[in-house]
């Protein structure tokens, strides 16, 4: 989950990197550091904690070089502070990694036979040792390719020689990488967004491919060490100014934002006079899809989960979800008639990339909801729908988590539609309803008083509890997630119907419980649920939607209310208190909201 960032320029590089890894930090903020080639020597700074405390650091002030590289780390081996911090460097090499090396165990010892010294702990420091040891027989393009057909594992590499002075080498398995070009001076990143500063003209690096990079020109080789050619895409040369605004967190933000991603879909997708979904260029009949399974990992899991229930309500396709982690590790049995989707806010997610391409191998129907589209896995998904809710900041995802939902409901319709699962009239209906839901939003998002003075008892708690049933049981997942990202108080997120089933142990006096309760199908039964935690000496928090009935129970701690709408949309409404829940309770707590503990915002890792 580490961002790296290489220049080779004629100006001085060290200030551009800096700024560079500000915006890769979403990637990891263990440590930071960077290195610069001058006058012949590899000069190197690291510094634990933020790239700020980088910044600081007097020595960086005064770097001189026109070429170097950056590293923003997401600890995996070692502990986060500044010796197991990149660049990782000896006498003639300088190498920044995103990923694990598999096999560092096995070529660690090698090297110390050679007569090696390691300084870190780290899975890195084995690059540096064994490009430095393949350097005394062999040139660069074949000291590389040997090296990396010795590493096991995942990787992003950059590379800087001391005896190259106009050289950067990238290299990818598995981790992704780009090459991004500019006048007199040419740029390496984990991915556009940090080069977006500086150039729109960018080239992706596939699986095995590495690269070298000068002032005027870019070379890339495959596996095997041929020189290949590669397309130069242009993206949209405006980039995004993303600011905090009057805000106090970007998470604050973002969920104030959810109108307007709720908004933004509705109107990319949906085509409200003629009362019909625009899905453009959808490459498969619907004849040619019979099921559909859904993979993703944490809050996109989630989405996913919640997909579940809309597609086998609306639609008659049978429907599978999965974790990405666990799918590619699994005999899958792969049906030539099933679309796979592939659900990624980033577009970069390890686990989820992974499962595609095993997908991709099997030659079956793959489909991308992503935030990114330049994503790799917006990239190489044979279709993709955009969630469009633009720039993501806060580690915890909140609008695209609806953004994500609103999509795969709006595909389960438009499916639902063409296969002729749902009625013209019953679809209309829904999409009429559709059109209110960024107003339901907007008036579910004035909360705030009461959710603040809720959060204390969370804070104070050693536990919670999230419950729903139906609809509600992937939104108690995600509302216990978001608990667990950002106060650090253990939740656990359960179907309500399986507490007596072993989590009712867990109940005792003035635990906080919270039960996601809409007037739904499952309502009574979910009040019953409810009542037999209260019993055991819960304090409950019921989440419902407004209406004239009473609820059905006594000794609620608490009652919050949203929005009505028809079932299907309640989802959306119950998200919102949950989120500003773990937020109140993190704010209280005084924790970075923006940057959790040992998370990152794009999981590039396994």
């Amino acid at each position: 989950m580490c961002g790296i960032i290489g220049i080779n320029s004629n100006k001085p590089v060290s200030a551009t990197i800096i700024n560079s890894l500000k915006k890769l930090e979403y990637r990891g903020y263990d440590s930071a550091g960077l290195a610069t080639l001058y006058n012949g020597l590899i000069n190197e700074v690291k510094s634990e904690g933020r790239v700020e405390n980088l910044e600081k650091n007097s020595l960086v002030q005064s770097m001189e070089g026109t070429i170097g590289i950056g590293h923003v780390r997401w600890a995996t081996h070692g502990l986060p502070n500044s010796i197991n911090a990149h660049p990782h460097s000896s006498q003639n090499v300088s190498v920044v990694h995103n990923g694990i090396i598999e096999n560092s165990t096995i070529l660690k010892k090698f090297l110390i036979g050679k007569g090696h010294k390691f300084k870190s702990q780290t899975d890195t420091e084995v690059i540096v040792h064994l490009i430095t040891e393949n350097l005394k027989t062999e040139n660069i393009v074949n000291s590389i390719q040997k090296t990396l057909k010795s590493l096991h594992g995942s990787f992003a590499l950059g590379i800087i020689f001391k005896d190259q002075p106009d050289l950067i080498v990238g290299a990818r398995r598995g981790s992704p990488l780009a090459v991004g070009y500019g006048p007199n001076e040419n740029y390496l990143g984990s991915d556009s967004y940090a080069l977006k500063s500086m150039t729109n003209k960018i080239t992706y690096l596939n699986d095995g491919e590495f690269c070298i990079i000068k002032k005027d020109h870019v070379e890339f080789f495959s596996e095997e060490g041929t020189k290949i050619n590669k397309k130069v895409l242009e993206l949209s040369s405006t980039e995004e100014k993303y600011d905090k605004g009057d805000y106090k967190h970007f998470m604050a933000k973002e969920i104030e934002e959810q109108p307007n991603t709720i908004r933004n879909g509705i109107n990319e997708y949906i085509d409200m006079s003629n009362k019909d979904i625009n899905i453009y260029n959808f490459p498969w009949k619907s004849n040619e899809i019979t099921s559909i399974t859904l993979i993703g990992c944490g809050t996109a899991y989630h989405s996913c989960l919640m997909a579940k229930y809309w597609f086998e309500e609306i639609t008659s396709l049978d429907v599978n979800i999965d974790i990405a982690s666990e799918f590619r590790y699994r005999k899958n049995r792969f049906k030539k008639d099933t679309l796979y989707v592939f659900v990624s806010q980033s577009g970069e997610t390890a686990d989820t990339y992974a499962a595609l391409d095993l997908c991709k191998q099997s030659g079956v129907k793959t489909c991308a909801v992503v935030n990114v589209v330049e994503s790799s896995i917006a990239r190489d998904s044979e279709f993709v729908l955009p969630i469009h809710c633009g720039t993501e900041i806060g580690v915890a995802s909140t609008k695209a988590f609806l953004g994500q939902i609103l999509i795969l409901y709006i595909l389960a319709l438009k499916l639902a539609l063409l296969r002729k699962d749902i009625e013209k009239t019953h679809f209309d209906k829904k999409i009429d309803d559709l059109k209110n839901l960024p107003k339901l939003v907007e008036q579910t998002l004035l909360i705030d008083n009461k959710i603040q003075t809720i959060s204390n008892t969370f804070n104070e708690a050693k536990g919670s509890m999230f419950l729903g049933r139906g609809f509600s049981y992937p939104i108690a997942l995600e509302g216990a997630l978001k608990l667990k990202e950002l106060s650090y108080i253990h939740a656990e997120g359960y179907p309500a119907g399986e507490m007596k089933h072993g989590p009712l142990a867990l109940i005792e006096e003035g635990m906080p419980v919270v039960v996601l309760a809409p007037r739904d199908n499952y309502y009574k039964k979910t009040i019953s649920n409810m009542q037999e935690v209260i019993a055991r000496g819960a304090k409950v928090l019921l989440i419902t939607n407004k209406s004239k009935d009473e609820v059905i129970s006594e000794n609620i701690w608490e009652k919050i209310e949203v929005e009505s709408t028809n079932e299907d949309l309640l989802p959306f409404l119950l998200t919102i208190p949950l989120q500003k829940l773990a937020y109140y309770s993190a704010l209280k707590k005084g924790y970075d909201i923006d940057k959790p503990r040992n998370l990152a915002k794009s999981v590039t890792v396994e």
